[in-house]
């Protein structure tokens, strides 16, 4: 979530995760392994990094930083891991983009080429990710080549490498050239294997918890006037997750892994390179492949200043579908997937992308609500949530309309 993040380009990031956690104080520096997920057994093996075929345990070390003052303990944790860096020799940068988690860049090269990032969660993050699985996640991501080196864990964080380029914004992402680059890049995401499993989208289990968490807040023994007004009531909102639920999961989307949180400013571009890569994987899981996509497309909008006129047209999305698709399948079905792509499949994930770009408001709505609540952080995020539900209501006619050809 509040991953790394540049000045680059022009508007807001969307508020993720949750809100900023108040640090325990620093505990002992002692280092431990944290356990070595499963990886699939598919893995290309110069990415793997170590043998037995799993991922390499990632160093785990006992040291709390404080959210309120980052810069000591992320200090601290780089003495642990570059020992040989003079302490007078390292500078900082404090990413101030982000509005969920707290960023530091530690380094001592001027161009941040040897850059350590040290990212501390914020305060109620547990209400929204499962650490355990971010963090495994993330090996699984970086043993295929799709995310940066992971130094360690800490009490309160992650360390990983910084990925040089600039995270994009909305107008990046209108870009054919670069928006070619981002479609290919999740196809090489969708495609990681799931270790032979079938798994389950995790989609209607987190909608359940947040809409589970949101009644609290809406429960008739709370009295907000400004919560009330606007946000639809609990019964609506369990009417439109039961309808969602019905008709989203018989549209036959295939369940791969996704990032599920793909805001332009998660997405850093290398010009160098000419390759984009993905950050902060907090949300990252087995899901809907039209969702991961539909949401991507919702975040066109934009963060702090949404526009939905920015929106992506039929015709981009075609364009932008036909260059995933055409990646996806080679990917997947090696030689038999350079045939080229049907139009009727063409048409059929247009479909899919649109339908499921409603549980993406929802989601992120119900979201804003609790982020209300609970962060401490700068941002409106009641109206932001309000703007979500005003969305979904709005388009949920006009994307019931398409139809998939028979």
């Amino acid at each position: 979530m509040a991953s790394q993040r540049r000045t680059a380009p022009p508007r807001g990031r969307r508020p993720r995760g949750s809100p900023r956690h108040m640090g325990r104080g620093s505990g002992s520096a002692e280092l431990g392994m944290a356990g070595a997920p499963g990886c699939c057994p598919d893995c290309p093996g110069p990415e793997r990094g170590g043998g037995g075929g799993g991922t390499p345990a990632v160093p785990h070390l006992g040291i709390a930083v404080d959210e309120g003052d980052v810069l000591p303990g992320a200090l601290r944790i780089v003495r642990e891991l570059r020992p040989g860096w003079e302490p007078a020799r390292v500078k900082t940068k404090l990413f101030t983009d982000g509005i969920t988690n707290k960023l530091v860049a530690c380094y001592t090269d001027e161009g941040m080429a040897d850059a350590v990032l040290v990212r501390v969660y914020g305060r109620k993050t547990e209400l929204f990710v499962d650490r355990e699985t971010e963090l495994r996640n993330f090996q699984v991501l970086r043993a295929h080549g799709c995310a940066p080196d992971l130094y360690c864990a800490f009490q309160n964080g992650l360390c990983y490498q910084f990925l040089p380029g600039i995270a994009l914004g909305p107008d990046h992402v209108r870009d054919p050239r670069i928006f070619r680059l981002v479609a290919q890049e999740m196809a090489r995401v969708h495609a990681i294997h799931a270790n032979g499993s079938l798994p389950k989208p995790i989609l209607w289990q987190k909608l359940h918890k947040y809409l589970t968490l949101v009644k609290m807040d809406l429960s008739p023994k709370v009295s907000n006037p400004s919560l009330q007004q606007d946000v639809p009531s609990l019964e609506v909102l369990e009417h439109e997750l039961a309808w969602m639920k019905e008709t989203l999961s018989q549209l036959g989307s295939p369940v791969v892994l996704c990032h599920n949180d793909l805001l332009c400013k998660n997405i850093i571009y290398d010009g160098t390179q000419e390759r984009v890569r993905f950050i902060d994987y907090e949300y990252t899981g087995y899901n809907y492949q039209a969702f991961d996509i539909g949401n991507h497309f919702n975040e066109f909008a934009g963060v702090k200043e949404v526009d939905y006129r920015l929106y992506p047209s039929k015709e981009t999305q075609l364009q932008w579908l036909r260059s995933y698709l055409h990646a996806y399948k080679q990917l997947t079905q090696g030689e038999r997937g350079g045939a080229g792509v049907a139009e009727e499949e063409l048409e059929a994930l247009y479909v899919q992308v649109n339908k499921f770009s409603l549980a993406s408001h929802f989601l992120w709505a119900c979201w804003g609500l609790i982020q209300d609540k609970y962060s401490t952080i700068d941002f409106n995020f009641l109206r932001y949530a309000k703007l979500r539900f005003k969305q979904y209501f709005k388009m949920k006619p006009v994307v019931t309309a398409l139809q998939i050809s028979k």
